[in-house]
């Protein structure tokens, strides 16, 4: 198992990085049919990684029927469910395998802290992979409960060509979350990275053949949203479209599925996470560290970041003080080097996009208690430093958008009642968290909160044996667990009249 590095050896292997930028359609690199290429900006500095293969309506004509292609053969959707196991499997090895390699490719990619990209994203993709894998064959069809007269079979059958369009924040993870369900129920998929942070799906569908997927099985085509990904959408012979990135592009991909062929859509469309602290915390240290982790892991690049604070009035000082103490040891660093807890936001897009909330904030009445600006601008970088507002309103702007960025909005609340008002006072509903001693208040609240996921006395709780995903505008259908396979899956009833 590969270790981590030191700063100076991360720094060596970006010198000579370099990355595959062609796209990858049935087995094989392939430069754009257009020949056109992008700019790949590494956030850590400002500078040109590379120039990618922009894929746009042909390049993704040609990776659906490259799937088709592979799908109707039947190499992988007919392939026996422990041969299919033995090659996920090997896929989930290949990635431990080169870790650094794809590690680094996170970080250079998107900014974020090389220690969270080795320890959690690859472990967490190859994880995924790995656990959907060993469910191959160990998930059952079933036979109707019908008379002496008929037998009633319901099977789940793959249901054949899937686009998954994912995001920049965690490119590997959110691509492995539909990528382990949908492979191993046997369906051909093309994956669209987002701009900002194209490089590592390349290097994973390359390991994913090397590992013995046949090929046409996953193609990867980078591009942009308004050409690459709604030709994905719009495509006829795209059967599901699994996203997850903003609640405006996901209501497009609704409507490329009513303009085409209605295509399943299954969406994560991020959220503004309500984290409760109630004064009967069992472990006011534990509640803040997990509070500053909430809110500034991954530069606050998180759909489920805790940028809520719902707290008791009587000890919300407290609270704040013990987080901004935390938030001061989380100051933006290179995101190469291992000592860094907090790296870069992923373009400088998105960080004008953050200082504009910080600003807003600030017009509306909100009290800034920490950070709130932009750092390390020596750099050439996109560095925003760990931001905490406090007396902050739930109808205030930075309350109500998701601002995916490391900007903590603290609400005071009176009681119990009050704390899932406005919890619940949201068009939102992915996550929540609720920190108290009494057991039966946490079973109370977790019920009342409207939220896919509700973790007590901790934050981002679970496994992948526990479904992922939202109510409300943070969308639908279930990443994780077995529950992912219904995704990929149409049940069919057949009927066999024995009379």
């Amino acid at each position: 198992m590969s270790k981590l590095l030191s700063h100076d050896d991360y720094q060596k292997l970006a010198a000579d990085f370099r990355p595959r930028t062609q796209l990858f359609i049935d087995g094989r690199f392939v430069d754009a049919e257009s020949g056109k290429t992008f700019d790949d900006v590494s956030p850590r500095d400002g500078k040109v990684i590379a120039q990618v293969a922009e894929g746009d309506a042909a390049d993704i004509d040609a990776a659906v029927k490259a799937a088709r292609r592979a799908f109707e053969k039947g190499s992988w959707a007919n392939m026996a469910p422990a041969k299919r196991k033995r090659v996920l499997l090997a896929f989930a090895e290949k990635l431990r395998e080169h870790r650094n390699e794809l590690a680094l490719l996170e970080s250079l990619d998107m900014g974020k802290p090389i220690r969270d990209a080795f320890s959690v994203d690859v472990m967490s993709s190859a994880n995924c992979i790995q656990w959907h894998a060993e469910a191959i064959d160990k998930v059952y069809d079933e036979v109707a409960p019908s008379g002496p007269d008929a037998l009633g079979l319901i099977t789940r059958e793959p249901i054949g060509v899937v686009g998954a369009v994912v995001p920049w924040n965690f490119p590997m993870m959110m691509a492995a979350w539909k990528l382990g369900p949908a492979l191993a129920t046997g369906n051909s998929v093309i994956v669209k990275p987002a701009e900002q942070s194209p490089l590592s799906m390349l290097r994973v569908a390359e390991l994913a053949v090397e590992a013995g997927l046949p090929e046409g099985v996953l193609n990867v085509v980078p591009g942009f949203g308004p050409t690459a990904g709604k030709a994905l959408g719009l495509h006829p012979d795209v059967d599901c479209i699994a996203f997850t990135g903003s609640g405006e592009v996901g209501k497009l991909f609704l409507q490329y599925s009513g303009q085409s062929n209605m295509k399943r859509v299954w969406l994560e469309a991020g959220g503004k996470t309500p984290n409760i602290v109630m004064a009967d915390v069992p472990d006011l240290d534990k509640a803040a560290q997990h509070a500053a982790m909430g809110i500034f892991f991954n530069q606050g690049e998180v759909c489920t970041a805790a940028s809520r604070l719902v707290v008791q009035e009587s000890i919300r000082e407290e609270m704040i003080e013990k987080i901004m103490t935390i938030g001061e040891t989380m100051q933006p660093g290179d995101p190469i080097d291992p000592a860094t807890k907090m790296g870069a936001i992923v373009d400088e897009e998105q960080m004008k996009r953050i200082l504009g909330y910080i600003e807003k904030g600030q017009k509306e009445g909100a009290t800034l208690r920490m950070g709130g600006e932009q750092v390390r601008r020596n750099e050439g970088g996109f560095y925003v430093a760990p931001t905490v507002f406090d007396g902050v309103k739930n109808d205030m702007t930075i309350a109500r958008e998701e601002i995916f960025g490391p900007v903590l909005s603290v609400i005071s609340v009176k009681d119990e009642d009050e704390a899932v008002k406005v919890a619940n006072d949201t068009t939102y509903g992915l996550a929540a968290s609720i920190w108290t001693r009494d057991i039966t208040k946490a079973h109370r609240m977790a019920r009342a909160v409207k939220a896919g996921s509700v973790w007590v006395n901790c934050w981002d709780g679970g496994d992948m044996t526990m479904p992922f995903g939202g109510f409300k505008q943070s969308g639908n259908g279930r990443d994780k667990s077995l529950h992912a396979m219904d995704k990929y899956t149409e049940i069919k009833a057949t009927w066999i009249d024995l009379t």
